[in-house]
């Protein structure tokens, strides 16, 4: 069942917004409304960081020429084995690469291990980005 609400905005954050949802291809403001809110529940979701599990998708950048940089990725991600869900490894051009990891498990686990991999020596470019099982979002 939908519930119709009403906001106030001011002129030129409307224009804004409307840009933003343009540009990424939203057929309307109720939808684009719909997702910042997702977004700020799966936030409010991983703030916990507690036992509960979660998701998360770790990018990595690097150069494959550091042995001992691809050898300490590979160690991190065997000694997390049961958290790491699936991975894609691709080569972006002669020396460099990227991961792309699924990570599930307990929050503070899989939060810890995503930033040790994001936060090693030599990695050109990292980032974890929280994601959510989906309990609890429509």
């Amino acid at each position: 069942m939908l519930e119709r609400i009403g906001i106030s905005l001011e002129e030129d954050l409307l224009a804004q917004f409307d840009r933003l949802i343009a540009e990424k291809g939203y057929v309307n403001r109720s939808e684009a409304v719909r997702d910042l809110i997702r977004d700020s529940l799966v936030q409010r979701e991983w703030a916990s960081r507690g036992k509960e599990e979660k998701v998360a998708v770790v990018t990595l950048v690097y150069d494959h020429d550091s042995a001992s940089l691809a050898q300490k990725l590979a160690h991190i991600q065997h000694e997390n084995h049961r958290a790491v869900v699936s991975a894609l490894h691709v080569h972006l051009d002669p020396h460099n690469c990227l991961e792309v990891l699924v990570l599930r498990g307990r929050g503070r686990d899989i939060s810890a291990m995503g930033d040790g991999l994001v936060s090693t020596k030599g990695v050109k470019y990292g980032k974890v980005v929280p994601a959510t099982t989906g309990e609890g979002l429509r």
